[in-house]
């Protein structure tokens, strides 16, 4: 199941709470992003890992904060795959795929 963040606090909150987990800065204008959260939502249901989403036009100061946060470029769509509070891998556009969000929780 992908929850949705709507606030700064949440990321924090995220930060705080959870070893490992995977953000998706989703654009709901963009046919790539949608694409990209056609693959995303694929995959939640073949990972136990928390999966949550940032529609950017919703909450572009959240989405902002990730990319300082995290201190990684911001993209649309784009995957951040957090893990012991940094980002371990990163993937945007035609870059996020069920095969590379395997083999990022792998490893």
């Amino acid at each position: 199941m992908v929850k949705q963040l709507y606030t700064k606090q949440a990321i924090e909150n995220l930060i705080e709470t959870n070893k490992t987990c995977m953000i998706l800065k989703h654009s709901l204008t963009c046919p790539i992003s949608a694409n990209a959260y056609d693959v995303y939502q694929e995959f939640a249901d073949q990972t136990e890992i928390p999966l949550y989403i940032v529609h950017i036009q919703e909450a572009r100061e959240l989405s902002e904060q990730i990319s300082e946060v995290f201190d990684i470029k911001h993209e649309s769509p784009q995957v951040l795959y957090v893990n012991n509070g940094e980002v371990a891998w990163h993937a945007s556009h035609f870059d996020i795929s069920r095969e590379n969000l395997m083999q990022a929780v792998r490893g």
